[in-house]
């Protein structure tokens, strides 16, 4: 296993001292699985197309016209 050094500021460097304890574990055992849970999170976010990740939001506007976003008439002014 390879060796990493970083600089934390005090209030960070607190809380990982204190999970560490709280949990038993090392402070090395909760950045890497911190590390490891970034990753994941960026590679499954990646993975997603940009339709997927606004799903939500499509088509929230009631009662706006449908033609809105290819209407050229409707973009008049837009990126000037």
């Amino acid at each position: 296993m390879k060796t990493l050094t970083l600089k934390l500021p005090s209030s960070l460097e607190a809380s990982l001292a204190s999970a560490s304890r709280r949990h038993g574990v090392s402070k090395s055992a909760i950045v890497r699985e911190a590390l490891q849970n970034h990753f994941s999170q960026k590679e499954a976010a990646s993975q997603h197309s940009f339709a997927a990740l606004a799903v939500e939001y499509c088509g929230c506007l009631e009662g706006a016209p449908s033609d809105l976003s290819s209407n050229k008439q409707r973009l008049k002014g837009f990126g000037k």
